[in-house]
């Protein structure tokens, strides 16, 4: 592990890397600092009991005492920058690194109190990018969340009817994007996750990968269907995507849908170490041109396979390595990665079909265990 001296401050609900150090959600932003290699929290005194218990691989400090210590030898009024300079030139130290997200107006006034700010570039914490076996048991934790509640999605579906005008109707009302969500999300939450925007895109609305959707649902039409939760216990994310048509793909559908899945195997057979990202990504678009399948812009909009392969999973839905055109990542075994392939035209639809990979040094490992069907 590095010496070099580091700090952060933030709340570990919504920072991945405070989380990270710690192993403990606190809400209210505090103090961390890595001195001589070892944790040093500063928290509510509210928070110190629990600190202790939760977080016992860090020393523990109390800020009142720690403010208390700083009003003694100081007029000013007390405040993190007083307290962090106090524990840094206690040890004779003058210089810190931050993460990217460091907040301006505290590296400000650390300066004005001659300590030296200076952002590490890159992931804070190189060792985030590999996972453990115990991190990629919590993704697996929450990857089975997200495969509950597509699983009770796809149950919807199969349940629902055609009504006039190919609409779909469940329990005798139309099924629309909003409701199949909330059933997906009600299933998502009962296990144990947190979920986030999941998207629901029927037919040219599946075109927007990002399209959460929305509108009555309709037979016939490719649905895509992504849930990413996030663990309520570790904060660690899973992500899976499946598209399903409820009722008769057309021919188009079923040809692009069976393109889409062999194109997710060609990425997979690509997985090992040392392997280039951008690499991956190119072999799967080139062989979706292989198969006469192209990407331009129609009409103002991209169609064909215009995203990323695929991306890391951990502590943020998204993070290294990139499966992307531009990545310069080496896969190495730890890393945790989706392969998602898509491919997105107007009068189709969208076909979008995701799984999560341990990359191993004896190949790709896939975390994910949920069927591919087209048709419910």
């Amino acid at each position: 592990m590095s010496r070099d001296t580091l700090l952060m401050r933030a709340d570990s609900e919504r920072d991945p890397n405070m989380l990270y150090a710690v192993g403990m959600f606190v809400p209210d932003p505090f103090i961390y600092l890595r001195l001589n290699g070892k944790c040093h929290i500063v928290v509510n005194d509210f928070e110190i009991s629990r600190a202790r218990e939760e977080a016992r691989h860090c020393r523990v400090l109390s800020v009142g005492k720690c403010l208390r210590d700083v009003g003694k030898n100081s007029r000013r009024k007390g405040t993190h920058a007083l307290v962090i300079a106090h524990l840094l030139k206690s040890r004779r130290l003058k210089k810190v690194l931050v993460p990217e997200n460091f907040p301006l107006a505290l590296a400000r006034e650390l300066r004005d109190l001659k300590i030296k700010v200076k952002v590490k570039p890159g992931m804070f914490f190189e060792d985030r990018e590999f996972k453990t076996a115990e991190e990629v048991k919590k993704i697996s934790a929450s990857l089975m969340m997200a495969e509950v509640g597509l699983a009770e999605g796809i149950f919807a579906l199969k349940n629902s009817r055609i009504g006039k005008n190919k609409k779909l109707l469940y329990h005798s009302v139309p099924l629309t994007s909003e409701k199949l969500r909330a059933i997906i999300e009600t299933a998502v939450l009962q296990a144990g996750g947190i979920p986030i925007r999941t998207i629901v895109a029927g037919g040219r609305q599946g075109c927007d990968p990002h399209q959460s959707g929305h509108g009555v649902l309709r037979a016939n039409e490719p649905i895509v269907l992504d849930v990413f939760p996030r663990s309520q216990k570790t904060g660690y994310f899973g992500d899976i995507t499946r598209t399903v048509v409820k009722g008769r793909a057309s021919e188009g559908v079923r040809k692009i849908y069976d393109t889409v899945r062999r194109g997710q195997e060609v990425g997979f057979g690509q997985l090992r170490n040392r392997a280039s990202c951008a690499r991956v990504h190119q072999r799967v678009d080139d062989f979706f041109k292989e198969q006469g399948y192209k990407t331009n812009r129609k009409g103002g909009r991209m169609q064909g396979f215009f995203h990323s392969t695929g991306h890391g999973v951990g502590l943020e839905l998204h993070e290294k390595p990139s499966l992307s055109e531009s990545s310069k990542d080496l896969l190495r075994p730890g890393h945790v990665v989706t392969i998602e392939p898509g491919l997105y035209y107007s009068e189709l639809g969208g076909v979008r079909l995701e799984d999560v990979a341990l990359v191993t040094g004896n190949g790709p490992k896939n975390l994910t265990k949920f069927e591919k069907v087209l048709e419910v």
